[in-house]
Parts: C-alpha cells; structure tokens; sequence
C-alpha cells in the first residue's frame, strides 16, 4: 500500500507544510484513512520530506483561451510547488497526476529537464506567431528545487536567444540568480516580472506560505531586480477577507518604495480541492475568525466558496469586491503605481542562426 495517498499514518509528522492532510484526488476510484490498530507497537517518526520525479516534456507551451488572462501561453517547468501556500489555486492540478492536492502538491514534486530544448524547437517553427510567454501561472518555476535542476534558467537562454518577450512571475529568491540574463532582455523591453506579497506579518506568512520566502525578503528581490533596470510588478494576491485585506496599502506602499512599477491584487479563489484544504487550515489555525473569513468569500463568489464563471472569479463581486477594487486604485494613483503588466516588445523576435545555416549577406 502507498501509504502517501490517504491521510497521515502513526508515525509520519509534518515540518513546515501547508496542508495537513493528503486526501486522494476527485479521479481517485478509492480513499485512504490511516486509524489505530491496537496493536500498540511504537511507530517510528517519520518526517514526511520532499521528493522530485523528472518528467520527460513532450511539449513546453500550454495554451489557454481564458478572457480573464492577458497572455495566452505559458510554460511550466515544475509540477507541484514545495512552497505549500495553503490557498494556492493550483492545487487541483495534481489531481490530473493521480497525486493529492494536499501534501503530496508540496512534497512529491515533478522537474521537466529538456523542457528548454522542446521550447527552442517549438518557437522556431515557421507557423508560430510571437507573444509574451507567462511563466509562473500555475506553479512557481523559482521554488527551491530550480537550485538544482535549474530548469529557468536554460528556458531564459533560449528566450533570450530568440529576442522573446516573457512575464515571469514568483516568489522565489532563485530569480536573483539570472538577474544578468533577465536585466539584459529587459533592457530591450523583452521582461519583467511580478512579485506576490500577501502579507507583510512575518509570523502570518510562515503560517500560510511555510516554505516561501519571508514579507521581507520578497521586498528585496523587488529592490535588486529594480536596481538592475528590470520592471516589476508587485501582486498583493491573493487578498484574503477578515486576515489580510486590512494589509492592501501597507504593501503597496513597501513595494513602491522598494522599487515596484506596476500592482495588482486578486481576491482569494478556492476551486475544487483548495476550498476544503483552506477551510480546514482557517478553522484549526484562527478559530476565532474562520466563520467571518469564510462568509465573507462566500459574498465574494455569489454564496459559494468559488465561482468559477469568467469576469468574476478573479474579481470577485459584491459590495467587499467594488471596495477592494476602489481602495486599490487609490493606493496606485497616491504612489504612483501602473496597472496592468508592463508592455513588451514583439518585433525582435527571431530564430537564431544555427551551426551550418546559409547566412544571408545583406
């Protein structure tokens, strides 16, 4: 039996991790339960760590049609994020891996080394029409286990190679680390990147995000990519009612000062999986607040945890949603903060010559 699959066993703890439970996937045709046997031999202590397949890619773009994206491709070169935010909405995603969203999301985690080679093959092809590339919509590609494939960093090559324009967005210290490749594209209008924030309290942060970079840390990244001539864009997403919503200027405003162009906020989404994980983290982590946290994103989503219509599941509606929406564009007009995504070129694209290509003379 794998004992990963269900919910946690005598014996396995947890250091550091969002979820507290690993319940099976909705295209499951069976659950797990771990319960006492009676037997009463002492189980040894198992801490329940991080483990990393590799995943041979077969294509590197995913394609989507959604209204409410301003991009309409992206890459992703990891499956999973061992950041573990509890509310993180790509959480489902694992499901499709027949792999909990709970633990197994920010334990069992997928790398795709090749990924760069099928992206150049794919961007040089004589039908493909250029547009910024999103990376980082679904799940982090700086989290910590990039420190050892280094996946991002070959993807930027490539892109840098081919003059193509990229919107990163993350978390992650690891960006620093191409700081060179990303300054330079950004020096021809060809990158920026989107910091998220969503909280400036330390302690509440560890609680919600246990594996990502502190409040204080993010600003920095802000700080060096801005030092470097990079645009950034801060995300204050997701904004969580009754826990959070109170922070809204207070980041903007650090992240202004840090050297953020550009904002955005997005009100907290729970598709699928994500509502129960959420409720069940909110419940046993603020009792005191988990009933106003949960009605008031029930107003958000028209009475449901989520509401997946386009035009409002990122927007959210209602009364709470126009006030956000209002208290945002104040704080952008007072610090001088742009919204949207800064604006890429597309003009420069182009394969670069390969070993034995006819050059042309003129």
């Amino acid at each position: 039996m794998d004992d990963r699959k269900g919910t946690l066993y005598p014996g396995q703890r947890l250091r550091a991790r969002g979820a507290a439970t690993n319940a099976s996937g909705r295209f499951e045709p069976e659950s797990r339960e771990g319960f006492a046997d009676d037997w009463d031999i002492p189980e040894d202590d198992r801490l329940i760590r991080t483990e990393t397949r590799l995943e041979r890619p077969r294509s590197a773009i995913t394609w989507q049609k959604s209204p409410d994206l301003p991009f309409d491709r992206s890459i992703n070169p990891y499956r999973g994020c061992e950041h573990g935010c509890i509310y993180c909405y790509a959480r489902p995603s694992h499901a499709f891996l027949n792999l909990s969203p709970g633990l197994d999301f920010e334990t069992r985690l997928i790398a795709r080394p090749g990924i760069a080679e099928v992206l150049a093959k794919e961007i040089a092809r004589p039908s493909y029409k250029v547009a910024p590339i999103a990376i980082g919509t679904n799940t982090d590609p700086y989290q910590p286990i990039d420190g050892t494939h280094g996946l991002m960093r070959q993807i930027l090559q490539v892109l840098a190679d081919h003059h193509h324009p990229v919107w990163i967005t993350t978390r992650g210290t690891l960006i620093e680390r191409d700081i060179d490749l990303i300054a330079a594209m950004a020096a021809q209008r060809l990158a920026s990147v989107s910091i998220s924030i969503t909280t400036l309290d330390a302690g509440l942060a560890r609680r919600m995000e246990p594996r990502a970079p502190a409040p204080k840390r993010r600003l920095d990244i802000i700080r060096n990519l801005a030092a470097a001539g990079i645009p950034v864009r801060v995300q204050v997403s997701p904004l969580i009612p009754a826990l959070t919503d109170h922070e809204l200027e207070a980041v903007l405003e650090a992240a202004a000062t840090a050297g953020a162009t550009h904002a955005t906020s997005i009100p907290l989404r729970l598709p699928r999986e994500v509502a129960g994980l959420f409720r069940d983290w909110i419940e046993a982590t603020f009792p005191d607040r988990a009933a106003r946290v949960m009605g008031r994103v029930r107003e958000l989503h028209g009475g449901r945890d989520y509401d997946p219509a386009f035009g409002v599941r990122m927007t959210g509606q209602g009364i709470w949603a126009d006030l956000i929406r209002r208290r945002l564009d104040i704080a952008r007009k007072r610090l001088g903060l742009m919204r949207g995504l800064p604006a890429l070129r597309t003009d420069l694209f182009g394969v670069p010559p390969r070993a034995g290509d006819q050059l042309s003379l003129f």
